[in-house]
Order: structure tokens, then C-alpha cells, then sequence
């Protein structure tokens, strides 16, 4: 008697995905590259599991130029989210090492794997890791490939410090002041004046707080368009590669490029930096040049003198006094000492009042055609100054004076103040005609020449200040 044979039960789909990675970018770009030859043997090893019902999955996980040690890898991130998602049952690839080199990683990954009852398979490394025996093997594989990689970074460490102790440049953010060429710094001349400009002036004024101001109200920015700033200029007084030098963990060797300062420069910026802050801040005010030295004078024409006091841990005050106060007797003069900027400040308001009048404007004017007439070889002129010019040049001092800094403001009231009177009524301000021409004709030479941008003659002024 025969009997109906009962149907075939129908194989069950096994979706697998293919992982490749490859360490570096090298050979990327070639037709067939790595990943194509890690990809190739992995799909030819599902195609031989067609009669257990494995079948790839369309999507592409490959990461090119990605390093193993570590799970932040945007194929294997996103190979995970499917997994999570229940669209894969099978992941593929040529060796484990390709998956991950850490043996704390992978452990990760095979417990997600387990828990979205995911099986893992290497190709060129049987094993199930369903199993116990197949669990030893894969740990035994992994320790040895996170050796591997260890002894890969330690290997890359030694030849970077044995690189690094020749002086060769190794790769990284370009200091500002050089350019790499075939793999060497070299010297970019525009940028090197900028930095000798940096060690020069630092040195002078002792401030980087004060240096930044300057840099940034000249205009003179970062290689990225930023200003600078305090802590990057003290970055850049720090770095020893402006003295030619190559730096590895702290210890410095002769580099392949050149110095762009001095060792003289360098150690003397180091010993103004190796100073407390309170000490460079204290030698930076009294470096600051009084406004009114040389020009205030008490009733009697007694001449007045900067001066300052500080008490324990306050603030620093300053003051002008009479200079003959003890000679002649306090009684005999009833201005004996006033605030430093209560004075300053009164004169300073007076002048910017009074070289915008029409009075001081025609003087300064007439003052400036005598001495063009005169054209002197010891004080030149610049070319011939109209009314209104010089009128727009006393007009637009008044709002530039705020961004100027304490010294170039001592210099302008230098040149067009000749006396200052205190008395116990005011105070009394005497211009220099003369001073105001000489400003006047050359902010208008300055302002004749092209400018690489609006606050050029500004800038020229500073720098001379500086």
C-alpha cells in the first residue's frame, strides 16, 4: 500500500551581513582593495551555506581608515543598529580581529549578538560561539589580537620618539609661523614677522593681556581669522619650536627646521613669564607713561611729578605733587598734591573740546601752511593741507581716542599740550600750535597712502607707540 509522501519543510532564511574594515586609508582608492577582497571571500562563504538557507543582506558594512580598538566606527554603529532591529541573523567576517581587537569590545558585542540571538561566524577561523569550547576559542583568538595591537602601538610610540629625538616633524597642528613641505616645516616668512613681532613687543610691555589688546585693535589676527587672545599668545611664547627645536614629552632636541627667534629673545621672554603675575602687572603700570609728566605746574608755576603710593594688598594709587612742596612750605602753595586721574581726566576732556572749535582749527591749519612753506629737511611734511582736511583730522581724534592705548595717548598729549596750569578755580590748558599742525599733517600723510584696511593709520600710529 502506498502512501502520499508528507510535503518538504521549507528551509528557514538566514539573513547575514558582511563586516570589512581596514586600519588605514592606504590602497582605498585602488579598483579591488581590501575591503573588496575581505568582502569577496566573505560572500563566497555564504553562497557555500545556500543549502542551509543563508542569504546576504543587500546593505554594505565596510570602514575604511578606521582603527579596531575602539567601537565608535560609523559601519559597525549602524551594522549594530540592525541587529538591535532584528534585521540580521548571521554576521560575516574574514577574521575576528576585523570585528573588533579588544578583548573587552568584543566581549560587548558577543553578549548584543546573544541577546538578539545573533550568531557570529569568522571565515577564516571555524568556530561556533554558541558553545562553550567555541567561547575558549574565541577568547584564546582575541587576547592574541589585542596583543597584537598593543605591540603595533608601542612599535608605532618608539619609531614617533625615535623621530621626534632627530628632530623630524611628525605630523600635527602647524605652528603658526611655518608651513609644511614635503613632510618638513618650513619658515612662512609673513607669519615668522608676525611671531618675532609678538617676542619683541611681549618683551617690551610685559603684559599678554595688554599685547592681544593691541594685536587685536591692529587688526593682526590668527591664521583662522580669530584675534588673539592672553592664553593662546602664551601658548605661542612657550612653544620651542620657534627656537628650532623638536619637543617629546617634555624633553627637547636640535629640529630639521629653522629657529624664527633667538635664544637671547626666548630666554629673556621665559624670564619675564617665570615672574608672578602681580610682579609683571606692577613693572607694566609703572612702565605706563604719566599723561601730564613734564607739562603740569601748581599755582607759582611750581612744577608737579608723578607719583604713587599703595597701602598692604590694595590697588595702586596715583597721584601729581609739587615737586618744591618741602623747600617752599606747604603754606605757600595751596595745591600740593591731586588725583593722578581726576587731573588727567579734566585735561584730557578740555582737549578734546577745545580741537574742535573753529578757533583751534584755523591756527592749526595756518601753523601746518607755514610749516609746509618752510619744508625743512628735518621735519618734513606731507602734501598740502586743505581747511577742511585739517578740519576732519582734529574731528575724528575725538572718537578714536577711547582705542588708543596709555602710551600712544601720552605721546598725542605730548605733542599738543605746552602747559598745564592747576589752581584752586580749574585748570588751564595751553595748546602747542605747532603740535597740532605737525599731528595734523601727519595723520594726513598716513591717511593718503593705500591701507590694507580702514584701521591703518591707527595701526601705524600704534606700532610707532609700541
Amino acid at each position: 500500500m502506498k502512501t502520499a509522501s508528507s510535503p518538504a519543510k521549507p528551509l528557514r532564511k538566514v539573513r547575514c551581513a558582511v563586516y570589512t574594515r581596514k586600519s588605514n586609508e592606504e590602497g582605498l582608492d585602488m579598483a579591488f582593495n581590501s575591503l573588496d577582497a575581505q568582502r569577496e571571500a566573505c560572500e563566497a562563504y555564504i553562497a557555500s551555506q545556500r543549502a542551509e538557507g543563508w542569504v546576504l543582506v543587500p546593505d554594505r558594512y565596510d570602514d575604511g581608515g578606521v582603527s579596531g580598538g575602539t567601537l565608535e566606527r560609523p559601519a559597525l554603529r549602524r551594522l549594530l543598529r540592525d541587529v538591535e532591529h532584528g534585521l540580521v541573523d548571521v554576521v560575516v567576517v574574514y577574521k575576528i580581529d576585523r570585528l573588533s581587537r579588544s578583548l573587552s569590545d568584543f566581549s560587548k558585542l558577543v553578549d548584543l549578538f546573544d541577546i538578539h540571538d545573533v550568531t557570529f561566524v569568522s571565515v577564516t577561523q571555524s568556530f561556533n560561539t554558541t558553545t562553550s569550547m567555541g567561547r575558549l576559542t574565541l577568547n584564546i583568538l582575541l587576547s592574541f589580537a589585542q596583543f597584537e595591537r598593543e605591540v603595533i602601538g608601542e612599535r608605532i610610540r618608539d619609531k614617533f620618539a625615535a623621530s621626534r629625538k632627530r628632530g623630524i616633524w611628525m605630523g600635527g597642528t602647524v605652528p603658526f609661523g611655518y608651513r609644511v613641505e614635503n613632510r618638513k616645516l618650513v619658515i612662512h616668512q609673513a607669519e615668522a614677522a608676525t611671531v618675532r613681532s609678538i617676542f619683541e613687543r611681549y618683551l617690551a610691555i610685559g603684559s599678554a593681556t595688554v599685547l592681544a589688546r593691541m594685536l587685536t585693535a591692529e587688526g593682526i589676527t590668527r591664521r583662522n581669522g580669530k584675534p588673539f587672545d592672553k592664553g593662546w599668545l602664551y601658548k605661542l611664547l612657550s612653544n620651542r619650536v620657534y627656537l628650532g627645536e623638536a619637543v617629546h614629552k617634555g624633553q627637547a632636541y636640535p629640529g630639521e627646521h629653522k629657529a624664527i627667534v633667538t635664544k637671547e629673545i626666548w630666554d629673556k621672554v621665559r624670564s619675564i613669564i617665570g615672574q608672578s603675575p602681580r610682579s609683571r602687572a606692577t613693572a607694566t603700570r609703572c612702565q605706563t607713561p604719566a599723561l601730564l609728566k613734564g607739562l603740569i605746574f601748581a599755582p607759582g608755576g611750581h612744577a608737579m611729578t608723578p607719583t604713587h603710593t599703595r597701602k598692604p594688598g590694595a590697588k595702586q594709587y596715583r597721584y601729581y605733587v609739587t615737586t618744591t612742596l618741602n623747600r617752599i612750605g606747604r603754606d605757600t602753595c595751596p595745591i600740593g598734591r591731586v588725583p593722578a586721574g581726576e587731573i588727567e581726566g579734566a585735561v584730557v576732556d578740555q582737549l578734546r573740546a577745545m580741537l574742535q572749535t573753529p578757533e583751534v582749527i584755523v591756527r592749526t591749519w595756518l601753523a601746518a601752511r607755514d610749516m609746509e612753506r618752510d619744508g625743512s629737511a628735518t621735519n618734513p611734511i606731507g602734501p598740502s593741507l586743505t581747511e577742511a582736511e585739517v578740519r576732519s583730522a582734529l574731528v575724528q581724534l575725538d572718537p578714536l581716542w577711547d582705542e588708543l592705548f596709555p602710551a600712544e595717548q601720552a605721546r598725542i598729549v605730548q605733542l599738543l599740550v605746552g602747559r598745564v596750569e592747576v589752581s584752586e578755580s580749574g585748570v588751564s590748558v595751553h595748546l602747542r600750535t605747532d603740535g597740532m599742525a605737525t599731528l595734523v599733517t601727519d595723520m594726513g600723510t598716513r591717511q593718503s597712502k593705500p591701507a590694507p584696511h580702514a584701521k591703518e593709520p591707527e595701526q601705524t600710529r600704534l606700532e610707532r607707540a609700541a
